[in-house]
């Protein structure tokens, strides 16, 4: 066990570890190897004596009152004051005395479980370190190679040093991939299933992937100059997404478009052709709803009892409304309220066309 700081300083380089954290594990590996050769039911410490560079290995035993005839039934973890004080006689109750036990001892199979133990906690660092380095990651844009689809067509794709699960719900539809493509996407959830492996989710379908494209194509989003306020998609369709612009000289949706609408096309193709629609947000309610329908014009909209009643003339309705439905329900989703039209001196009151907030789809605009 000489120079043990050099083997653990060795260790925390070679995986990209933290050197107290290798330090702990050496700990707790030599402690568990100890209860395996000399019994559980003593209680050990090891410690590394940083001047020496060796490891050190501790039986301890607790001090108790000379009557506690509970306590001093344990005579292995259990020492009465009056004995203690033989050994120590500054030692007073509830001390612990500290026996060192020689490693070199050990043996063989001591030698073989302790090299066993230190591979598994080393392991587990490793694990938590990706889990770690990937949770912080949720929301960002990676990509990666596929290596294999199942039966359930889900897609597994090589992201760096772990494979990630495209499930086939978060799949544009009519999308398909194959073994060697590679693939964009953003990371939705990490998390460590039933067998205690380590599951990074994808998705292509939710708004997060969205931003986290427009955050690569777009300089100005990516240096915080304008700022992504809200994002609706129904996937592989259409998406309307809602910028602003924290400097008075840069327009938020023009910087998002790109000339000739250069950057928002180039997203567009990666998200399997869909329109994607940029207004400017507003923090007025009324205004960002009007906006939200666009390309329809607005007469007024006014916001009763958590609904936006929107006044249009006739001919703007079925912009309002758009094909199958698609532009109103993005628009309620993007803003939050359920819209209902009114054409303009035309229906009766109460004669109104509604659609009401679809909660699957709310459910994706906050991060699905």
């Amino acid at each position: 066990m000489e120079r043990v700081i050099d083997i653990i300083e060795s260790i925390a380089n070679e995986k990209g570890l933290a050197l107290n954290d290798v330090k702990d594990a050496i700990k707790l590996s030599l402690n568990k190897t100890a209860k395996k050769v000399y019994g559980e039911k003593y209680e050990y410490e090891t410690q590394i004596d940083e001047k020496r560079k060796i490891l050190q290995l501790f039986q301890k035993v607790l001090v108790v009152p000379n009557d506690d005839e509970r306590l001093l039934a344990d005579d292995e973890n259990h020492i009465c004051v009056k004995d203690a004080k033989e050994i120590d006689p500054l030692v007073e109750i509830g001390d612990e005395l500290r026996y060192e036990l020689p490693l070199d001892n050990l043996g063989r199979t001591a030698a073989a479980t302790l090299q066993r133990e230190l591979e598994y906690h080393i392991q587990r660092l490793l694990e938590q370190q990706i889990f770690e380095k990937y949770k912080n990651r949720v929301g960002k844009c990676v990509h990666g190679t596929v290596t294999s689809v199942d039966s359930e067509e889900n897609t597994y794709i090589d992201v760096d040093e772990i494979r990630c699960v495209l499930p086939r719900k978060n799949r544009i539809k009519g999308e398909k991939f194959k073994v060697g493509n590679v693939v964009k996407s953003v990371i939705r959830k990490v998390f460590i299933d039933k067998s205690k492996r380590i599951t990074v989710e994808l998705s292509r379908t939710s708004p997060k992937f969205l931003e986290a494209l427009l955050e690569l194509e777009v300089p100005e989003i990516k240096d915080g100059t304008v700022i992504i306020q809200k994002s609706a998609r129904i996937p592989g369709d259409r998406a309307k997404l809602a910028v602003a612009s924290l400097h008075p000289n840069v327009d938020a949706v023009g910087a998002t478009v790109g000339t000739k609408g250069v950057r928002i096309n180039a997203i567009g193709k990666e998200l399997h052709n869909e329109n994607i629609d940029c207004i400017e947000y507003s923090t007025v309610s009324e205004i960002f709803i009007a906006r939200a329908l666009s390309p329809a014009v607005i007469s007024s909209v006014k916001i009763e009892k958590g609904k936006a009643v929107v006044t249009l003339n006739s001919e703007q309705k079925s912009k309002a409304i758009g094909k199958n439905g698609i532009n109103i329900r993005l628009a309620s989703m993007l803003t939050g309220y359920e819209i209902v039209l009114i054409e303009e001196g035309g229906k009766k009151d109460g004669e109104t066309t509604k659609t009401p907030i679809d909660p699957n789809a709310l459910k994706a605009l906050f991060g699905e």
